[in-house]
């Protein structure tokens, strides 16, 4: 058997191309098979379709990277080739639209979803890029990501919170930046929030959390 290592929770596509392999909607489903090892032959019978259809799309797949080979197995004069899934889940970078991806830095209201969801697009496209350099050096990339959820009784609690936010974290910036200490290393940060889907009185959530905080202490530099 090859020596494959376990499939990453998420990948993120981050070209054209790559993005255009998956969003077939065949290989997705070949994909969604692939959790266990699998050989053409084996998908074929479980897909309802012709081996040669799922092999053409199974190399595809393995020429970008969505599928590995595990190992490769005798069958009479023929060599059945068994492969599985590299990565369990996958979002598609704003770079993999060129011109065409968000980009906060082109909407002017600060206070608008669009620009929350550019700026988390933003997040994903960086953390996508330093990630794949992380691996390919076997490095671990340093992150750490903070949720909560809150229930205000009012808009205007909800605004002396986020001046109450901004202070703090300006407080903390100011604390802890170092301009000139060698070995620093820059961090970016954002915080941003939104309805919680089903987060009125009577509907189900959870709410009034204290935040959890998940993170990696290993240093890519």
């Amino acid at each position: 058997m090859e020596n494959v290592s376990a499939a990453r929770p998420l990948d993120v596509i981050r070209s054209r191309e790559t993005a255009a392999t998956l969003l077939q909607p065949l290989r997705q489903e070949i994909l969604e098979s692939l959790g266990e090892p699998e050989s053409a032959s084996g998908l074929a019978r479980r897909l309802g379709l012709p081996r040669q259809k799922v092999n053409y799309h199974l190399r595809e797949l393995e020429k970008d990277g969505f599928v590995e080979l595990v190992e490769e197995r005798r069958r009479g004069n023929c060599t059945e080739r068994v492969v599985r899934a590299t990565a369990r889940s996958y979002l598609i970078s704003p770079e993999a639209l060129g011109a065409l991806g968000s980009d906060p830095g082109r909407i002017p209201d600060r206070l608008s979803a669009a620009y929350l969801v550019a700026t988390a697009g933003r997040a994903v496209r960086d953390i996508g890029e330093m990630q794949e350099r992380a691996d390919e050096e076997g490095k671990r990339l340093a992150t750490l990501t903070l949720t909560s959820e809150v229930r205000f009784a009012s808009a205007e609690a909800r605004n002396a919170f986020a001046e109450e936010l901004a202070t703090a974290l300006a407080g903390l910036v100011a604390k802890h930046h170092d301009e000139s200490s060698p070995g620093g290393r820059r961090f970016q940060f954002f915080v941003g929030g939104y309805p919680a889907p089903g987060g009125r009185d009577g509907e189900a959530g959870t709410r009034g959390r204290s935040p959890r905080r998940t993170g990696k202490k290993g240093e890519k530099q």
